[in-house]
């Protein structure tokens, strides 16, 4: 009767590969974004910060997959840094924006080369990250990509 708990082996979880990858390419991050003063969701939230310059929370915790109980101390602690600003909107008062400081926009400067130095962390060729790419996308449920 072994095989009724077959499903509850680890190396039958497709989810644990994908955890200690996750955790293993954010540890590669790690170096990198210590000099920039930042945590990985710091950065991923600056980096849609430096594309959209000013953003509805709920939005931005669309995008980043976060929840609000997550993303509040991620902007707060971007706010305390100067990084960023968060006010209510003008045309809705329960709408919460964020934008980007002066300081935030010099921050991206120093960021520039993060991308650079992470590619080769994969141990992927190209075209397999490509379609690694695209399949955790699809998990996520954002097909269209």
């Amino acid at each position: 009767m072994e095989e009724n708990y077959n499903g509850l082996k680890l190396e039958n979880q497709l989810c644990f590969p994908l955890y200690a990858a996750s955790r293993e390419v954010i540890k590669q991050y790690r170096p990198y974004l210590e000099e920039l003063d930042l945590t990985y969701t710091q950065y991923i939230a600056m980096m849609v910060f430096w594309e959209e310059k000013s953003i509805n929370v709920k939005e931005l915790g669309k995008k980043l997959f976060l929840d609000s109980g997550t993303l509040t101390p991620v902007l707060k602690s971007l706010e305390s840094k100067g990084y960023i600003s968060r006010a209510r909107s003008e045309k809705d008062e329960r709408v919460l924006v964020a934008e980007i400081t002066e300081k935030g926009e010099e921050l991206k400067e120093k960021a520039v080369s993060v991308p650079q130095k992470i590619a080769g962390c994969t141990k992927l060729e190209p075209q397999e990250a490509m379609e690694l790419y695209r399949l955790l996308y699809k998990v996520l449920g954002k097909q269209d990509l």
